[in-house]
């Protein structure tokens, strides 16, 4: 017999081999039919798969993200059986579950496809899943496993098996199709009930430009029709506040082909939009005791080889800069905390003097692949928010805290309210890729979740997701249509304070080891203002907001008065402009309307008469005539209301 302990705290006694979905069933059959997956000693397993030892279990079903994650991993396996039917010869490379649905990378060999053949395909898919075939998992032996994809003539499986030894290769095979992959998988095709396959792009062979285009097929799938249906209005919802439209309406950035991919032009709105988000964190980072500085746009390669980023991200940065003397190389930053540690090295630091926190408005480089490019979210220069505290180990975890307020203040003035802090820790079967000790990476590790539990945030913890030098927590946001993204990080690095030899005097005159902490509450400004455009639609925060009112004369009689309001406005720190187009008023409201200006302020000869203005709000229409006094009195309330009672 073997004892399963459930989330609960209750344990069951069940024979050995008795699988999670026999262990549900016994619970409740209506339980059973929705299990996805289960969670065994914190790893995710099939459901059909047999436990036969003492195991902590967690059942997984659609309202879990693993338990969706588990589905569309599966739904990729499916596909690729949909497409081997459909297209006889074609060599799969990898099929993996992402953020909302899956992608297969295919080899069509001679063969084309398009987004116009999917709809075969979904039909295929759904033929298929009705026939309820079981996900089962097949132990191999690595000479197995290369004689079986070697008669399959597929070199993509042949290459991923280089990399795996006898104990670690297993086979799934549903219906007709099998597949190297470590799973897990859902217990039968019977669970996707509806499919849509989404888009067709290419992808290079493992992210290599060198190496074969492959054709990337995404698709997304549910367990009820409905969802479907609800998830095609959202994605609708999604492409109307695309902020790669709404920048080029708004007129708030561009991209040049003679400039370069991946480095986004701003225009003067988007600059003023930059500008009040960096004032806004300027003004909350004096309060909280930073000292801004300013690094240079690149630094010796050395630098780098010392901090260690280098080692980790060297082949991903841009090529180095030569210079005229034989053996210097420059590279362009690919991020500010080697430069910050320099600062901190400039002068002796007593143990009076901590914590010392260095912000920065700092624009960095990194090099990504065309195809990863996507407007602001994926870029190849951006600027982050970025400040590094160099503080004694008794003060990491108040100066951590204090920290975690800054980002909760900087949701709360932007309207993110729905976020889960994820507690990225390192990986602790393979540590080679993180650089330090194992009792730093502990202290810090420590430091995080006891900060994080303090400040009663919304947690999840999950392994291998740490930067190479420390752990950290990220904020993951969700957005207005339930998207979610990663903004705002705090890390706790004892390992470049030893690379780089930073010390201060103690209390008892010997030297001793700073503790740094990382954190960019935007992340950065590109990526966040992509994020804040979709969150909203383009409708900003007014105080954010680069043109917060337009002046409609409805002849150019008017103009006068349209100037004077404006000088008035200006003075008081309210922004607009006159429209001053020979244009009916009517085709102004329209246009001023599509640019999501928050007030249009008409006037004529009663207006000017009475000096007043006639005032329409955006996506309400009129809402009357107000004196000036009276105008600006409604737009600092408003501001007041969303911004400053808030904060």
């Amino acid at each position: 017999m073997i004892k399963i302990t459930l989330p609960d705290g209750s344990t069951r006694e069940y024979e050995a081999g008795t699988t999670a979905l026999q262990i549900a069933q016994s619970i409740s059959e209506g339980l059973a039919r929705n299990v996805l997956a289960a969670k065994v000693n914190a790893q995710v397993w099939d459901a059909t798969r047999p436990i036969t030892s003492d195991s902590s279990l967690q059942l997984l079903t659609w309202n879990d993200a693993q338990g969706k994650e588990t589905l569309w991993h599966s739904s990729a396996h499916l596909m690729a059986e949909a497409l081997e039917a459909l297209y006889p010869g074609s060599k799969f490379a990898i099929g993996p579950p992402v953020e909302n649905g899956f992608y297969y990378d295919i080899d069509f060999g001679d063969k084309s496809f398009s987004i116009d053949e999917v709809e075969k395909v979904e039909a295929k898919m759904l033929e298929l899943a009705r026939q309820n075939s079981p996900f089962t998992r097949h132990e191999i032996s690595k000479a197995d496993a290369i004689r079986y994809f070697t008669e399959k003539a597929d070199p993509y499986k042949l290459e991923l098996l280089e990399g795996l030894t006898d104990g670690q290769i297993t086979f799934y095979k549903q219906g007709n199709f099998t597949d190297l992959c470590r799973g897990p998988h859902i217990p039968n095709t019977g669970f996707i009930k509806a499919v849509k396959l989404l888009r067709v792009a290419g992808a290079y062979w493992r992210g290599d430009e060198k190496n074969k285009q492959l054709t990337r097929v995404y698709g997304i799938t549910f367990p009820k029709d409905k969802e479907l249906k609800e998830y095609l209005v959202l994605l609708e919802e999604a492409k109307k506040r695309d902020h790669r439209k709404l920048g080029k309406e708004l007129e708030l950035f561009t991209f040049s082909e003679k400039v370069g991919m991946g480095l986004p032009l701003w225009l003067p709105k988007g600059a003023a939009l930059r500008d009040k988000l960096e004032q806004f964190m300027r003004k909350a980072q004096t309060k909280a005791g930073y000292l801004p500085v300013v690094t240079p746009h690149i630094a010796q390669k050395e630098l780098y080889v010392t901090s260690g980023h280098y080692e980790k991200y060297g082949k991903d940065s841009f090529q180095p800069i030569n210079t005229p003397t034989e053996g210097e190389q420059f590279f362009l930053k690919p991020m500010n905390c080697p430069h910050h540690c320099e600062i901190y090295k400039s002068s002796p630091r007593s143990y009076k003097d901590l914590p010392i926190r260095y912000a920065e408005f700092g624009t960095v480089y990194r090099y990504e692949q065309h195809g990863e490019l996507h407007g602001l979210t994926r870029v190849r220069g951006f600027t982050q928010d970025d400040a590094h505290l160099f503080c004694r180990p008794d003060q990491v975890k108040e100066e951590f805290c204090k920290v975690i307020d800054l980002v909760l203040y900087v949701f709360n003035a932007l309207d993110f309210k729905d976020y889960t802090a994820q507690i990225s820790l390192r990986d602790p079967e393979n540590t080679t890729k993180y650089i330090g000790t194992d009792e730093n990476w502990n202290l810090a590790e420590q430091a995080i979740i006891e900060s994080a539990n303090e400040k009663g945030l919304n947690t999840v913890v999950e392994l291998g997701e740490a930067a190479f030098y420390g752990p950290k927590l990220d904020f993951m946001v969700k957005d207005a249509l339930g998207r979610k993204w990663q903004l705002g990080t705090i890390q706790v690095d004892y390992n470049l304070p030893e690379r780089f030899q930073l010390e201060y005097t103690g209390s008892d005159n010997l030297k001793h080891r700073p503790v740094m902490i990382h954190r960019a509450p935007f992340g950065s400004l590109e990526r966040f203002i992509a994020v804040l455009i979709e969150h909203c639609g383009g409708n900003f925060p007014l105080w954010l907001t680069p043109e917060q009112f337009a002046i409609l004369p409805i002849s150019e009689k008017y103009n006068d008065y349209a100037q004077t309001l404006l000088n008035t406005l200006a003075a008081k720190e309210i922004r607009g402009f006159v429209d001053e187009r020979n244009e009916k008023i009517g085709k102004k409201i329209r246009d001023n309307e599509m640019k999501k200006i928050p007030f249009m302020l008409v006037i004529g000869e009663k207006e000017e008469a009475e000096q007043k203005v006639a005032v329409r709000q955006h996506g309400k229409g009129d809402i009357g005539s107000f004196s000036v006094d009276e105008f600006i009195t409604f737009v600092n309330n408003i501001i007041e209301s969303d911004f400053g009672k808030k904060n």
